[in-house]
């Protein structure tokens, strides 16, 4: 992967390059960044750029067999680890060595790629995924033996915060002391969910979500967009190119989640009451209990960005609402009086208190009618 694909983060870029040239290679690093910054791309141009030995900034002709080797993401030095679970393919014990295959396609086709494409990939939504310690041993296989070309061995554990306390354990003393010629990229969208005893041994380089002027030209570039158009998805897109490129496509899965917000915010405002619009609340959280545990915690994300937003709209910070409703039967101005300061902490901690609960195996149905009830008192609040 060449670093001039990367969008933006330019100056980690300079820094990565600059530090590989000097021969000051960490031995471990976390990569931080927001979904759609370009945190994965980056950290695989760096390894090719450590493991084929490039120069002068670019992963070009220095060492064009093993450059070649990259293109398919197949060089035997580069390992893999990311979030897995069992599916039609794998029954237990699963490990990311024996999801490789599809692994390659979902970088070859969205480089950008968020844990929901990944599950999506695996046919697996209704399961949430893991690093675990039979991860971590096949971790310490892989880096126990030498390298196969005699230089450096790099092991990339993507979303590292999805390493359960066993694997992180495990792992604790390689990362710290690794083999002569080991580098370990961590990457990751929520730094504090990894525990401290790792995040203290690595270099941490945080990533900044991509500016719309980046994204716009990355659009024009690829999809022949016209600029009106690639601004506005770009604007959309709130720094994350995966979302733009899903917009592009109308592919984006904001669109189901919009329909169901606008359903379930009507019925919670017609609840207080009415015990038909109680009924509509039951039926709903009922539909959203049939989807995947991932698509659940996904909408939920997506509520709280729609309630930030309509809380921006509200007090008048108009240059910061991104979001563009697609109903138009639904306008965010007349939405936005219902989010204050009033109501605003409590809407985003119970909403916070159901994505922990689904996290943790609770029962959907339950949580999500819940979450409704509580709504419904919510949003009658009025700042005093």
């Amino acid at each position: 992967m060449l670093f001039s694909d990367i969008l933006g983060q330019d100056h980690i870029k300079n820094h990565l390059t600059q530090s590989a040239d000097n021969g000051r290679i960490p031995h471990a690093q976390l990569f931080v960044g927001p979904e759609g910054c370009g945190t994965l791309p980056m950290a695989i141009a760096y390894a090719q750029y450590v493991l084929c030995k490039n120069m002068n900034g670019e992963n070009t002709n220095a060492n064009d067999a093993c450059n070649l080797k990259f293109n398919n993401l197949s060089h035997p030095d580069l390992h893999f680890a990311f979030p897995v679970t069992t599916n039609d393919k794998v029954k237990s014990k699963p490990v990311s060595n024996f999801f490789l295959e599809e692994w390659r396609q979902l970088l070859n086709q969205q480089p950008y790629c968020n844990l929901f494409d990944w599950y999506k990939q695996l046919g697996v939504d209704n399961k949430q995924g893991q690093i675990g310690v039979d991860e971590a041993q096949e971790i310490v296989k892989s880096l126990s033996l030498k390298s196969y070309e005699g230089g450096y061995k790099v092991m990339l554990i993507w979303m590292a915060e999805k390493m359960n306390i066993a694997c992180a354990n495990k792992l604790l003393k390689l990362i710290e002391e690794p083999p002569n010629k080991t580098v370990f990229i961590l990457i990751a969208e929520d730094e504090e969910q990894i525990i401290s005893t790792i995040r203290s041994r690595c270099q941490v380089l945080h990533f900044s979500p991509l500016a719309e002027e980046t994204i716009k030209n990355a659009l024009i570039k690829k999809y022949g967009l016209e600029v009106s158009v690639a601004a506005k998805i770009a604007h959309q897109a709130n720094g994350n190119y995966n979302k733009a490129c899903d917009l592009v496509y109308q592919d984006s899965e904001d669109l189901q989640f919009e329909e169901w917000f606008i359903f379930w915010i009507r019925s919670a405002f017609k609840a207080k009451g009415n015990k038909s619009a109680i009924h509509d609340l039951i039926s709903w959280s009922e539909e959203i209990a049939k989807t995947g545990r991932e698509t659940q915690k996904q909408f939920l994300h997506f509520c709280i960005d729609f309630f930030r937003q309509a809380l921006l709209l509200n007090y008048g910070a108009d240059q910061l609402v991104y979001m563009e409703i697609k109903s138009k039967k639904f306008k965010l101005g007349n939405f936005a009086p219902f989010v204050n300061s009033a109501n605003i902490l409590e809407i985003n901690e119970e909403l916070q208190d159901a994505i922990y609960h689904i996290e943790r195996n609770g029962n959907s149905k339950i949580i999500l009618t819940d979450l409704s009830i509580k709504l419904t008192r919510l949003l009658h609040k009025k700042v005093a």
